[in-house]
């Protein structure tokens, strides 16, 4: 299972961890694309509404705990990367206990917030109870999601990024047959496909437990590696809060941009929701880049191998930006039938639907290249320990350019919703902008030293 990813060829290193990675992001992210696709063949325009709502606030939750959980894979990976299995040992421990207590308490603060959020996202009129009912389902499976997060994010510390893949593979295949039966057999609607991502959930995460067990001695864990220590779970914490918070914003910011789009009616939002979708299946690449680069980079620091975790930067950006460009130039002219994919095209509001997606897809799509760039950086600065500078570059992006830049141009431009996704990239371009002079002004300090 543990890998080590300081020696050999960076570039070889960086494919061989993040092919998996790409997988098991892609094979995640067919989960709500599966919930919306089977959705929008059984039910109408209001239930996709409501799965695409209740969707993207069970991103913002996973993405948060995933991001939360960087703090294990640095933690882990710098532990490798020195040789350390003491601090190995005590980091899975630590992570065990911190994180269960984590989920108990989401899920039950979570159950209580259902209506208000529901409220909150300016959700239509006529999506309203299938939200609630999506919601409340997922709350209830959300120490499930936590449990299968930290599993990956421990594996992947340990340079196994093969692991969580077949994890989640399992977890797609159940959850496409259980959407099946219980949207297109039962006809349970949001709720079925609610239940279908939840079971799914449950199945992947017991499956991965089997295998831990099956592989225990290779863990080398002991009981006292589970008693709370300080430092360990402040490490842990150091680092993760930031990841945390800078995604937690980041889907607020998402979040807020579908309240505006909710705001111009039904099929705007629907819209929106099937865009952001799609966008988050071509993040597969930035995402995958994150990750690699965080677990690369942080065995290497830890080894005292700076100038590789520099490489792994480099080719990670390379690698995005070439995808970025690619997929940005084929939106421009397959947008449109794209988002026909989720919805029904054969009537008024499904056409509607259709060219008000593809407009917000073809300015949406740049966000590709340039997120791929701070997510690369935002990897090295995790690895580095650094994380703060990430959530520092999200927080002015968010704040400056990507929310007042959505609320204006769609004031401005209240027939189209093509500036309102030129608008979300420009965020991303900021954020590019600063990380490549953090990252100049933190290699200078480290010359010096």
């Amino acid at each position: 299972m543990e890998r080590n990813l300081t020696t050999g060829s960076v570039f070889k290193n960086v494919i061989i961890f993040s092919l998996p990675y790409l997988l098991s992001y892609f094979l995640q992210t067919l989960y709500g694309m599966a919930d919306l696709f089977i959705i929008g063949q059984f039910e109408g325009v209001a239930s996709t509404t409501a799965v695409s709502i209740g969707s993207q606030v069970m991103h913002m939750i996973t993405v948060m705990l995933v991001g939360l959980a960087m703090g294990t894979t640095v933690s882990i990976g710098q532990a490798i990367g020195s040789k350390d299995k003491k601090r190995v040992a005590e980091g899975i421990g630590n992570t065990v206990i911190l994180f269960m207590g984590v989920a108990l308490v989401l899920m039950i603060v979570l159950l209580l917030l259902t209506k208000p959020i529901v409220t909150v996202m300016s959700t239509p009129q006529e999506a309203v109870m299938g939200t609630i009912s999506y919601l409340t389902i997922c709350f209830i499976g959300i120490p499930f999601i936590t449990a299968y997060n930290i599993i990956s994010a421990i594996f992947r510390g340990m340079g196994d990024s093969k692991s969580p893949m077949y994890f989640i593979t399992i977890a797609c295949v159940a959850n496409i047959v259980l959407d099946y039966v219980f949207i297109g057999g039962l006809h349970l609607g949001p709720a079925g496909a609610a239940l279908g991502t939840t079971c799914a959930q449950v199945i992947s995460v017991m499956i991965s437990l089997v295998m831990i067990i099956r592989q225990r001695e290779k863990f080398s864990l002991s009981r006292k590696d589970f008693r709370p220590n300080r430092n360990v779970m402040g490490q842990i914490l150091k680092i993760g809060i930031p990841i945390a918070l800078q995604d937690g914003f980041i889907q607020v910011a998402f979040m807020i941009i579908t309240i505006i789009a909710n705001q111009r009616g039904l099929n705007d939002a629907a819209a929106v929701g099937i865009v952001e979708k799609i966008i988050s299946f071509l993040f597969l690449i930035p995402s995958s880049m994150l990750s690699t680069v965080s677990a690369l980079g942080a065995q290497n620091i830890g080894a005292g191998k700076r100038q590789r975790a520099n490489e792994t930067l480099r080719y990670a950006v390379m690698i995005t930006v070439g995808f970025g460009i690619i997929v940005g130039i084929f939106m421009q002219f397959f947008a449109s039938p794209v988002v026909a994919l989720f919805t029904d095209a054969s009537d008024a509001s499904g056409a509607e639907v259709v060219r008000l997606g593809g407009q917000y897809l073809r300015g949406y799509v740049w966000d590709c290249m340039f997120a791929g760039i701070h997510f690369s950086f935002s990897g090295y600065f995790c690895a580095c320990g650094k994380s703060g500078i990430s959530f520092l570059h999200n927080i002015i992006a968010i704040t400056l350019v990507r929310i007042p830049g959505v609320y204006l141009t769609s004031t401005l431009f209240p027939d189209t919703l093509f500036p309102m996704g030129l608008a979300t990239a420009a965020g991303s371009l900021l954020s590019a902008i600063i990380c490549v002079v953090a990252f100049t002004i933190l290699n200078q300090k480290e010359r010096q030293k």
